[in-house]
């Protein structure tokens, strides 16, 4: 299914929960307000396995309304800093690198975390930032955490 360009252009930023993604975000939003830029948050949810089998989820969970409910959080915390920047999210099921590369159809720019919540510790560079990096259709800028 194929997703609506971003339409002004504008600023996506891949959002998980880690330090990385929110000190990204941070960036974008700084950058918005000195360009008049728009911001799309992103937010990626799949249904958990373990080693490819998937894992039960509760009744009355609802993952996406979770990851809403998450994302909405963080970005209402970052954005309080900049008030006059356009924000919206966006929730979408699927592999997060595949989410963020279809969302920044159309964008000025990619902004994720060096690395998400996942993964190896040391890693200099995750999965999903490395994926987009290698097959976004714009500019991808990978943000650190700030330590």
């Amino acid at each position: 299914m194929a997703r609506k360009p971003h339409a002004d252009g504008g600023i996506v930023v891949g959002i998980d929960g880690s330090p990385s993604s929110a000190a990204a975000l941070r960036w974008a939003l700084d950058e918005a307000a000195k360009t008049g830029s728009t911001v799309k948050a992103v937010m990626a949810w799949e249904v958990p396995t373990n080693w490819g089998k998937k894992v039960p989820v509760y009744p009355g969970d609802d993952l996406g309304e979770k990851a809403a409910e998450a994302l909405a959080a963080i970005v209402d915390a970052a954005a309080a800093a900049r008030p006059g920047v356009n924000v919206t999210q966006t929730v979408a099921k699927g592999h997060p690198a595949r989410v963020l590369l279809d969302e920044s159809e159309g964008a000025d720019l990619l902004a994720v975390g060096q690395r998400g919540l996942g993964g190896f510790t040391g890693a200099m560079l995750g999965s999903v930032s490395q994926k987009c990096l290698h097959h976004a259709t714009c500019p991808v800028l990978v943000v650190r955490a700030e330590d």
